[in-house]
């Protein structure tokens, strides 16, 4: 089992910055790759982005390349999402996930999930 503890929730104005972390904990060694998911209000649960663990290749929705970027800390057992150019429709509920084989754009591949943290950007 992998575990998943999100941080860095806010409230953040338009073209405002924020940057969340995920740690794991537990057998990281079967993580095959970790990355984001979001869901907004009334909304569907959306892709954001991935990265693999031993390549480091990313992968982003349209909606957010460009402004967000994912990395990764491997001795930390950490992935960061670094939100820039911030608006009103990325406010969500962000998860965090993590896989043991694959990356995909539905959620429901993904074997791990945090258990989401808010974030709200206001116009």
């Amino acid at each position: 089992q992998v575990q998943l503890v999100e941080s860095g929730r806010g409230l953040v104005q338009a073209g405002g910055s924020l940057r969340l972390s995920c740690a794991a904990s537990g057998r990281t060694s079967s993580i095959y790759a970790m990355g984001w998911f979001r869901q907004a209000p009334g909304k569907e649960r959306e892709f954001v982005t991935a990265i693999t663990w031993s390549a480091g290749r990313t992968y982003y929705a349209v909606s957010v390349k460009g402004r967000f970027t994912i990395s990764r800390d491997n001795a930390k057992n950490t992935v960061y999402l670094q939100m820039n150019s911030l608006k009103p429709e990325d406010t969500a509920v962000y998860y965090c996930v993590a896989d043991s084989s694959s990356v995909s754009y539905s959620s429901n591949p993904w074997d791990y999930w945090g258990q989401g943290t808010q974030v709200i950007v206001s116009s």
